[in-house]
Parts: structure tokens; C-alpha cells; sequence
């Protein structure tokens, strides 16, 4: 599967300390040049702009050229993920932002933004969640607390002992064999 990033997810990934959640769970992702120009911009928090400034390896950047016209209501780093996303069948679009996410499953591409990469490295084991969201929370990510806890109370229902063994089976009896 291709993984393309719009830049919200790359942000607040690396704010949250849990950008290398990203290799974990997808190995290489697809980065639009002008994304990476949209994290390194002045105003762009210094741990986001110092992480743009030398990407990780698994980070591959490419140049793209947006000609679909529907695309171009949306900022350029979301159009250009978009395209790009678009031009891999079966690809994987990291995007936050709800109009950048209608366009995106409207033309067929299936997308996660960063609460739903943090839940899945959650369920991997890769990520802690519950600590995870609330740094995401001290960013100015726009999410409710009660979306926050609810993930949170969502992902404790889910979770299954590290130990499937009971007390009973450790006083078991083993066998033997002659």
C-alpha cells in the first residue's frame, strides 16, 4: 500500500513525540514537496520546521503538479496530497482536515487522520495512547476533550491481556512426555 501525508498528521505527530509510529505502522510514506514546504514555514512550530528540515529517510518527498479543479478550494498541500494519493490505486491519504477528507473519499481514497494513526499504533502496540492524546490535546489540534476520552474509552474496551494464561493454568499440572 502507498501512504501519501498531508501535513496535519505529519505535524501533530511530530509534536506529540510520535512521528516514527508512522514507518512502524506503513514503512515509507509519500510526502508532497509543497507539504514539506508548508512544515518548514516560518510560523510552523521549531520541532515541526527542524523535522522538515531533515525528514527521516522513510520520508520520500515528491513534486506535484495539481491540474483537477475541484482540488483547488483546497489549500495546495492538501490539493497535492490529494493528486498524489490519486494517482496510486489502492493508496492511503494521512489528512486531518474534514473538507480535504469529503474531496478525498469522493474520489475513492481511502484516509486516516492522526487520532486514527495514533488508535491503530495503539492497537499494534506502538503508541501509548491515552498519554499520546493528551499531548495531542496541549497542541492547538481542534478536538473536543469528549472525543479525546471517548477514543480513549473506546480503545480500553478493545484491548485483550498481553497474558492469555489464568492463575489455574500456571497451577496446572504439566505433562510429560516418556
Amino acid at each position: 500500500m502507498i501512504v501519501v501525508a498531508d501535513a496535519s498528521p505529519l505535524h501533530y505527530l511530530v509534536l506529540t513525540g510520535e512521528i516514527e509510529v508512522l514507518f512502524a505502522l506503513y514503512g515509507d510514506v509519500i510526502v508532497p514537496s509543497v507539504v514539506l514546504a508548508e512544515l518548514s514555514h516560518t510560523n510552523a512550530p521549531p520541532p515541526v520546521a527542524r523535522w522538515a528540515a531533515a525528514p527521516p529517510s522513510w520520508v520520500k518527498v515528491r513534486p506535484v503538479t495539481v491540474a483537477a479543479p475541484k482540488l483547488t478550494q483546497l489549500d495546495a498541500g492538501e490539493a497535492a496530497a490529494i493528486a498524489l494519493a490519486q494517482s496510486f490505486p489502492d493508496s492511503l491519504l494521512l489528512i486531518d482536515e474534514t473538507l480535504g477528507r469529503s474531496e478525498a473519499k469522493r474520489l475513492g481514497i481511502a484516509t486516516i487522520g492522526t487520532i486514527g494513526i495514533l488508535r491503530l499504533g495503539a492497537e499494534r502496540h506502538l503508541v501509548d495512547l491515552e498519554p499520546a492524546l493528551n499531548r495531542l490535546l496541549q497542541t492547538n489540534f481542534r478536538v473536543s476533550r469528549a472525543m479525546v476520552d471517548e477514543t480513549i474509552r473506546r480503545h480500553k474496551s478493545q484491548i485483550k491481556p498481553a497474558n492469555p494464561f489464568t492463575v489455574a493454568d500456571l497451577d496446572a499440572p504439566s505433562k510429560k512426555e516418556d
